[in-house]
């Protein structure tokens, strides 16, 4: 039998940058998903603690795949891929327990996906190197869930370092560990999760990926990545929403470079205008927050945070706010009155450090 445990994340900045070829720098979570995977006597067979039943289904590829729960497809996937890559797979029972919220942009589905491939690897030896277990992992999330996700959560899911936020250029999927400790400079990171429903599957997510390779190949470069200059591309446009997503992906692609910056420079407190930047980017230019997420930034900003932003795909999830240490209970009051007052659900409060990524499970 083989164990593995994969994080969720929390990106810190670098929104909808992923798909289009830019930089991102997240942060994996203590929270995670824990996979077993263990020979069975017949089929694939899919249990999870946090619902109810066993799934079963029979060996077989992408285009044989029956109706299953929309939660097992992230776990099936793997084995609908690997058996169409002509890899022999045996029948197999895979459990799964995540603590990672789901819907809150904290990337339970990466958690869940990285944990059965890595545990998968183990358990059938399939020898995978680091960027075949990225390659896999997304492929699970793009063909075979149908998320147009655009590799990031994998990437920090697989590659997380303790203390560390990842640096990461998604062009060609290289990474670099840089030191985030807010401790040390008496700093917090806290989480809101607004409990606003959040789902990448829905068609505002694939709307806006479409619209920004649509302004790429009006502005003939290979991605928006390669545009430098916003004002400048944004005067070649004609449509006022491709005008924003442009705006919104090539500044905040800026804003990623400078927080790697100032992050290497020891000057953590810097990050904070680049937060409120991002978040105010979301909001104006990609139109991807939404109202309980507004507050929850607008509130954190208010009581004393140096920076806050939405994080996640957008339209719900988590913001995140750089609080001083000695602040951070007072600020998540003044979220809950703020909710409360707003007619919001109530929210849930946390710290986040950076954690390790994926790593077997041992002492069983």
């Amino acid at each position: 039998m083989a164990v593995w445990h994969a994080p969720g994340r929390i990106n810190l900045i670098g929104e909808h940058t992923d798909y289009n070829d830019g930089f991102v720098l997240p942060m994996a979570l203590p929270m995670g998903c824990t996979t077993s995977v263990e020979d069975a006597d017949d089929g694939w067979s899919v249990v999870s603690a946090q619902a109810s039943g066993t799934v079963t289904v029979a060996p077989s590829g992408l285009a044989d795949r029956e109706q299953v729960p929309e939660w097992a497809t992230y776990v099936l996937g793997a084995l609908w891929l690997l058996h169409d890559d002509g890899v022999d797979v045996p029948p197999l029972l895979i459990s799964v327990d995540s603590d990672v919220p789901t819907g809150a942009g904290l990337s339970s589905s990466a958690a869940l996906v990285c944990s059965v491939v890595c545990a998968l690897d183990e358990h059938l030896g399939l020898g995978l190197d680091p960027s075949g277990l990225l390659s896999l992992s997304r492929r699970v999330e793009n063909d075979a869930v149908g998320a147009p996700t655009g590799g990031m959560d994998q990437l920090v899911s697989l590659r997380g370092e303790v203390g560390h936020a990842l640096f990461c250029d998604m062009r060609d999927l290289t990474s670099e560990a840089v030191p985030f400790e807010p401790a040390a400079n008496g700093l917090t990171l806290l989480v809101v999760d607004t409990r606003a429903p959040h789902r990448l599957v829905d068609g505002e997510y694939a709307a806006r990926r479409r619209g920004c390779e649509e302004a790429a190949r009006l502005l003939g470069v290979r991605a928006l990545r390669d545009v430098t200059d916003a004002d400048e591309a944004v005067s070649r446009l004609d449509d006022e929403e491709l005008q924003r997503y442009v705006r919104h992906v090539v500044t905040e692609d800026a804003r990623v470079l400078a927080a790697v910056e100032v992050l290497r420079a020891g000057r953590i407190d810097a990050l904070g205008p680049l937060f409120t930047a991002s978040h105010a980017s979301m909001r104006d230019d990609f139109r991807i927050t939404v109202p309980d997420v507004d507050t929850a930034a607008e509130t954190l900003l208010a009581a004393g945070a140096l920076g806050s932003r939405m994080t996640g795909g957008g339209f719900g999830g988590c913001v995140i706010g750089l609080v001083p240490s000695d602040g951070v209970n007072a600020a998540g009051e003044a979220v809950r009155r703020a909710f409360a007052d707003a007619g919001h659900g109530e929210p849930a409060l946390f710290t986040a450090e950076a954690a390790a990524g994926a790593r077997a499970v041992t002492g069983l």
